[in-house]
């Protein structure tokens, strides 16, 4: 039951915030293939290539970051967790440095203690369930207590990765990842409503 869980772990692009990243787009400027992951594209390239579209990938999320906004009922959402006594934290594919840009711009950035925001500079990327660990670790909990909220397979396999409850959102409805979910919200509202009630009524077999 999500409402019992206490420990709430969200991506953060497509998530708290509004999609803003064309990532085919993105590993086109970077010379990259548009039908793959960005991460492990880049893993792929030689030393002497690697430093440079590293530099290339973080100034295009900079840009992306002081755009940012935050997905509808992302404050009320967070808030209220906070209000319910639950540790609340980030793990994104993004980089911790940005992670701190993107929540300022959206004016969510007051609402996560630094240490509970973990990116790909802090720990392997997702679908890595280190960062899951790291989280849980710190805060003296186990996967048993925890929810893992994300718009992407990858977040979706980070939680099952990680042994705890997979929470996906997809404000399209769609939901083509939904055999990887536990529960499936069009809106973080929704997932507010489910957080708050001892009768949780959406799950995944319901996309």
């Amino acid at each position: 039951m999500l409402y019992s869980r206490t420990a709430w772990i969200f991506d953060m692009d497509g998530t708290l915030t509004e999609s803003l990243h064309d990532f085919p787009a993105i590993s086109r400027a970077l010379g990259l293939p548009p039908n793959e992951p960005i991460l492990e594209s880049l893993d792929r390239l030689p030393a002497s290539e690697l430093a440079q579209k590293q530099k290339q990938l973080t100034d295009i999320e900079i840009e992306i970051a002081h755009q940012a906004t935050p997905q509808p009922g992302a404050q009320a959402l967070l808030s209220e967790l906070k209000a319910q006594g639950k540790r609340i934290g980030i793990l994104t594919r993004n980089t911790k440095a940005i992670a701190h840009i993107t929540l300022k711009a959206c004016k969510l950035d007051h609402l996560f203690a630094p240490a509970d925001i973990l990116g790909r500079s802090c720990c392997p990327p997702k679908p890595s369930p280190d960062g899951i660990h790291s989280l849980l670790s710190r805060w003296s909990l186990t996967p048993a207590d925890a929810v893992m909220t994300g718009d992407h397979k990858f977040d979706l396999l980070t939680a099952k990765n990680a042994n705890t409850i997979a929470v996906y959102l997809d404000p399209s409805g769609d939901f083509p990842w939904h055999c990887h979910a536990d529960y499936s919200v069009t809106s973080l509202s929704a997932l507010q409503q489910l957080s708050s009630t001892a009768k949780n009524f959406l799950s995944a077999d319901t996309p």
